[in-house]
């Protein structure tokens, strides 16, 4: 795939596994290393998709604030994350590299209005730690 796509294609990737597509942009990641990506433009395609993906999920979740809460009290992963971002906060972005809840919690931490330079500077350094870990093990 990265010969094939490269650095673009990662990007999509890991922008669309961290709002709409139920995948991991982490396999995807390791896949481009392992076909021969340059660290540097794998790190950067990933991290800028995924960073870019969670300030759209934390903008829709601000803004469409009625909208996001009844289709995340409707979802069993959703309900437990604003749950969770409401009784813990800004400590509940912690979670947001983790699958399944991480990605709720990104449109949680819009709907309960945390700020948005705390949220970008955890929830973003966290899905760039996330890449970096990957790109340790190879």
């Amino acid at each position: 795939m990265p010969e094939i796509y490269g650095p673009l294609g990662l990007f999509l990737a890991s922008f669309f596994a961290a709002t709409i597509l139920p995948f991991s942009s982490e396999v995807t990641f390791a896949l481009a290393l392992n076909d021969g990506m340059a660290v540097s433009a794998a790190m950067l395609a990933a991290s800028s998709g995924n960073v870019l993906a969670i300030v759209l999920n934390y903008g829709l979740g601000r803004w469409l604030r009625e909208a996001t809460s009844a289709r995340l009290q409707r979802s069993k992963s959703g309900a437990k994350a604003l749950a969770f971002g409401e009784r813990y906060g800004a400590w509940a972005l912690l979670l947001t590299p983790f699958p399944i809840i991480g990605d709720p919690v990104t449109l949680a931490a819009g709907l309960l209005r945390i700020h948005w330079l705390l949220f970008l500077l955890i929830a973003g350094s966290l899905r760039i730690l996330r890449y970096w870990m990957i790109v340790q093990a190879f």
